[in-house]
């Protein structure tokens, strides 16, 4: 029975060790096949890693080339607009160069005309000092004659009176009472006489002064008239140098505006064509533009 018992323990025990040894060996397959599993999914990683990278490496070339073709448009585009900017400068300078020369050719036809008018200025001058001359060499003549007009005046006034003297010395002691009416006559006619002579000297001062008084008011109409004359002339002068900036500005500016409408247009027809073309590396978004500015 001890043999029988020591044979069915060692017999189950046996089958136990069997059991085991087959369990371990169904675990040991099971993990080669987890692994086996493993080492195929991490194969299986690798290429869809490896796929993903060459898609990655694919995708990173078009977008490349389809920066290049951006870059490149824009590129062409900042180029043209700064060939147009030189362009514009350009003819800024010239349009300074012909201004310059425009306000040169101004000022020679100004310093020609200041010459002219100085030149007919000083003959009116000339003009003005002769006949002031003049004037003053007949008012001197006037008053020459008045003077020989009074002298001679005297004259006959001390001619008369002396005829009277003697007549009424002849006649003294046979017309005393016509001597007094003559006496009194007399009297009556140096008061006229004096009057008229005061007349005549006042009628010649008062010519005097006239003429002077019209020299005067000629003098200062002509002064007047010549201030006057200088600054309309000055006041034109400013009219045509400042509408003469004022074209210009006004042709800087419309010619800016144009050149931002321009490059705004350029922009937005840009903008449509990157909107409207695919992702591709076979066209180019913006060959539309480029045909135009061809």
């Amino acid at each position: 029975e001890s043999f029988a018992f020591r044979n069915e323990e060692g017999k189950r025990i046996r089958e136990v060790e069997d059991q085991m040894k087959a369990n371990a060996m169904q675990d040991e397959h099971e993990s080669y096949e987890l692994k086996w599993a493993g080492e195929r999914d991490a194969d299986d990683y690798k290429k869809q890693m490896d796929q993903e990278r060459r898609d990655s490496l694919n995708f990173r070339n078009q977008e490349a080339a389809r920066h290049d073709a951006v870059m490149k448009e824009l590129h062409s585009l900042a180029q043209e607009r700064e060939h147009e900017s030189y362009m514009l400068k350009w003819a800024g300078e010239n349009d300074a160069k012909q201004y310059l020369a425009d306000q040169e050719e101004l000022r020679r036809q100004s310093l020609a005309f200041r010459n002219a008018e100085g030149r007919r200025h000083r003959d009116i001058d000339e003009e003005n000092r002769a006949k002031s001359v003049l004037d003053a060499s007949n008012n001197e003549e006037l008053n020459a004659a008045c003077q020989r007009d009074v002298c001679q005046y005297r004259a006959d006034c001390a001619a008369r009176d002396r005829a009277s003297l003697c007549l009424r010395g002849k006649e003294h002691f046979s017309n005393r009472m016509q001597a007094e009416n003559d006496r009194e006559v007399k009297l009556q006619q140096d008061h006229e006489s004096h009057l008229l002579d005061t007349a005549a000297w006042q009628d010649v001062n008062d010519y005097v002064d006239e003429c002077k008084r019209r020299k005067r008011l000629s003098l200062a109409f002509r002064a007047k008239e010549k201030c006057r004359h200088f600054q309309i002339e000055k006041e034109q002068a400013k009219l045509k140098i400042r509408q003469q900036h004022l074209d210009t500005q006004y042709r800087s500016e419309d010619a800016r505006y144009i050149e931002m409408a321009k490059l705004k247009e350029k922009a937005r027809v840009a903008l449509e064509a990157f909107d409207r073309s695919p992702t591709t590396t076979f066209g180019n978004p913006f060959a539309k533009i480029l045909n135009n500015s061809m």
